[in-house]
């Protein structure tokens, strides 16, 4: 059973640089057709992605993001983390790490995100 966690701080002044790690158990971040991903949920919003990185290591940014975030990961740890900088009030939301999974053969294409973590609240204030 695969497991996804985050962590990080949950209160973040205005411009500073968040960083939030996703630790994973019961499966490797380097295995073949993962995509390791960051999801944000703004309240009364919908979900937001974010970011991935994928089992070979190759990134992928929201194009209203990019500038803002970096995306990398610690194979020894078995981890990912989220970087984003001069946060704003507006990046107030719950960020959740979530495992996609996509496969394509010659029947067609599976597309899933299948596991989630928990998410984390994180507030931007001053």
């Amino acid at each position: 059973q695969v497991q996804l966690q985050e962590s990080g701080p949950g209160l973040v002044k205005p411009s500073q640089t968040l960083s939030l790690t996703c630790t994973i158990s019961g499966g490797s971040i380097t295995t073949n057709d993962y995509y390791w991903t960051w999801i944000r949920q703004p309240p009364g919003k919908g979900l937001e992605w974010m970011g991935a990185i994928a089992y070979s290591g190759i990134t992928w940014y929201s194009p209203s993001l990019r500038r803002r975030i970096s995306i990398s990961r610690d194979t020894t740890k078995n981890q990912f983390t989220l970087q984003m900088t001069s946060v704003v009030p507006e990046d107030t939301a719950v960020y959740f790490c979530a495992r996609r999974y996509y496969y394509c053969s010659g029947y067609g294409c599976t597309d899933t995100f299948d596991y989630w973590g928990q998410g984390t609240q994180v507030t931007v204030s001053s």
